[in-house]
């Protein structure tokens, strides 16, 4: 067609005609398509993309023979895949998810309604439940946080909560909190298939493992800092302060609550009687009991020597009082002494003694000066100066 007959706007060029407005097109999408991927949209052209991971997920995988399958899949998919598959399961690492993402995840596994509003709130006992075929497993997690000196606002040690969900082919942990992060456990049981191979009980032993191992860590910080508050409470200066200490207490006090209501679960799930760990991690969970106990022994160890220093430091504090009230007594009784000599003299009676001696005033200064000299010395004879 000739140029000047088109319908629409056309250019002719040497090497034949070229339609503007497909041109104008093909620029506009052009300029479309650049803004989207400068925004992180799709292209309109490009297939739908797979879903991707909540912010609320950490990680993802799915485990078979005890071995990492390669990727990071949705959860779903990774479901669905150890459900088909055989000496499967998937681990799916949440930390402080909301209410959307566990509802998702809720209906994905299974879940109920209360075992879902568990996982959502933090700030829950060390226990274990059984709702349904999913296992509740409820542990404290703790971190030291490390402080130049200890003052009336430090903050010593930092808790959260870790909730693991256990399932015939899943394991889902839901971290509450900044400390007790779970990279590393997974990591290190990634390393050990043969202990991974288990199942999902593999999970719950490496996350009780490791939270035991910092408990343990965190006394160890712990027990210095009260031999620091103990070299202040008994040193001869005694600069430690009674708001410290009992800081420290305070802080010594959320550890325990912590550490000790751990015992129960770890027992109920060596116990025979309940449908708990397969016997091939029997052995494992009976040595993280043992490292619990000697963490259980240390931190109520600290919470009664913190007992015993909070009372030292408070009798000392009485003891300084009642110092104190010796010395002002002492220099009260020295000072009356003068006080009634000087007013004596002071009542202007017509008849006195000394009244006319030349040396009266004399005299009477060096009475008052003797007096207070042997006052001085008997008190101080007597510890009270």
């Amino acid at each position: 067609m000739p140029c000047e007959r088109a319908p629409w706007p056309q250019r002719c060029t040497g090497g034949g005609v070229v339609d503007q407005r497909a041109v104008r097109d093909r620029a506009g999408r052009g300029v479309r398509a650049l803004a989207r991927r400068l925004l992180g949209r799709p292209d309109d052209d490009s297939p739908t993309p797979r879903r991707s991971n909540p912010d609320a997920v950490v990680d993802c995988a799915v485990y078979v023979n005890g071995r990492r399958e390669p990727g990071r899949p949705h959860y779903a998919d990774a479901y669905a895949r150890a459900r088909h598959g055989r000496d499967s399961f998937v681990w799916l690492g949440l930390h402080e998810p909301g209410p959307a993402v566990l509802a998702a995840v809720g209906r994905t596994f299974g879940l109920d309604e209360l075992t879902v509003e568990q996982a959502l709130a933090d700030g829950h006992r060390p226990t274990m439940q059984r709702n349904g075929p999913v296992t509740l497993l409820v542990l404290r997690t703790a971190g030291y946080v490390e402080h130049a000196e200890l003052t009336d606002t430090s903050e010593v040690i930092d808790t959260g909560d870790v909730m693991v969900l256990l399932g015939d082919r899943f394991a889902i942990t839901v971290r509450h909190g900044a400390a007790g992060a779970l990279r590393d456990v997974r990591a290190d049981i990634e390393r050990r298939p043969a202990l991974l191979a288990a199942g999902p009980w593999a999970v719950a032993y490496a996350v009780c493992a490791r939270m035991v191992d910092t408990y343990l860590e965190v006394a160890g910080h712990v027990e210095r800092d009260l031999e620091r508050v103990e070299e202040a409470v008994f040193a001869r200066d005694r600069s430690a302060d009674i708001q410290h200490i009992y800081q420290l207490k305070r802080e010594v006090v959320e550890f325990k609550r912590a550490v000790l209501p751990l015992q129960t679960p770890v027992r109920m799930l060596l116990d025979p009687g309940t449908d708990g760990p397969p016997r091939a991690l029997h052995r494992w969970f009976v040595d993280v009991d043992g490292r619990l106990a000697r963490a259980v022994d240390r931190v109520a160890a600290y919470d009664d020597l913190l007992t015993s220093i909070v009372q030292s430091r408070l009798a000392q504090l009485a003891v300084e009082q009642n110092n104190d009230m010796r010395k002002i007594a002492a220099w009260a009784a020295i000072a009356a002494t003068q006080t009634g000599i000087a007013g004596l003299y002071g009542m202007n009676f017509e008849h006195m003694p000394e009244l006319a001696w030349r040396y009266g005033y004399a005299g009477a200064l060096t009475l008052m000066a003797a007096i207070a000299l042997a006052l001085y010395r008997l008190f101080r004879r007597s510890g009270w100066l």
